[in-house]
């Protein structure tokens, strides 16, 4: 074979090669997009940090659907099943309940209410994940099917917090918000929650907000994050 025939077959070659490849990639990621069925913002803070209060005005305003892993395991708690006393006693204590468990109560919601209403896939979930067990699982079981957009960190100081939990606890009638179990979750919070926060924002995935500030300008900065979230879809 001739020089020039030579470099021919190899330009030819390299050619087939680097079409094979780019084809593999778009197909690769046309199919992986369509195995994320999920958008999900993650939104940590400490107890009384707003999470709650911000997340039902995202709702309002962005249209996504709200989901409190908290309320998902109290709601199970009520609910009598065999995990009832498992997670009343993790509860109480301020501990973190098993990372399959939270994982499956989510995912059960997710996939209930994308049923219920087929054209909103977007989920705000609320005090998840509260340690690195809870994100392990988490993206073990859920990698394939959920785009995680980013993590709402709501930063407060602990002393505010407390003040606001103890306020709430006088009508609230949950059995955490007591000057013990607060204690107990600020622990767990300072310990487990804090190295996800750190954890993301090394990954550059986090938007943090602080909220021990008015109500309104608190939410401001919650929806610029949103609204930035918007226009890079």
């Amino acid at each position: 074979m001739s020089s020039k025939n030579y470099i021919i077959s190899l330009a030819v070659t390299a050619t087939i090669v680097i079409g094979v490849t780019l084809a593999t990639y778009y197909a690769y990621n046309s199919f992986s997009k369509k195995k994320k069925l999920y958008k999900v913002v993650f939104v940590l803070g400490g107890p009384g940090s707003g999470k709650g209060t911000n997340c039902s005005r995202i709702v309002n305003d962005f249209g996504y659907i709200h989901l409190s892993a908290g309320d998902l395991l109290r709601e199970e708690r009520a609910s009598g099943s065999p995990l009832a006393l498992m997670i009343n006693t993790y509860i109480q204590e301020g501990k973190i309940v098993p990372a399959e468990v939270t994982v499956r109560l989510l995912r059960q919601a997710m996939e209930n209410a994308v049923k219920n209403n087929k054209l909103n896939n977007k989920f705000l979930i609320d005090g998840f994940p509260r340690d690195m067990d809870n994100l392990s699982c988490w993206n073990t079981t859920m990698t394939p099917l959920v785009d995680v957009q980013f993590l709402l960190f709501l930063d407060c100081p602990q002393e505010i917090m407390k003040d606001r939990l103890l306020e709430r606890g006088k009508t609230s009638g949950r059995n955490d918000d007591n000057i013990e179990s607060i204690i107990k979750r600020f622990n767990t919070y300072e310990n487990s929650t804090r190295p996800i926060i750190e954890f993301f924002r090394n990954a550059g995935k986090i938007r943090e907000v602080d909220s021990n500030r008015d109500i309104e300008l608190v939410y401001k900065d919650v929806s610029l994050h949103f609204n930035n979230a918007i226009f890079s879809d």
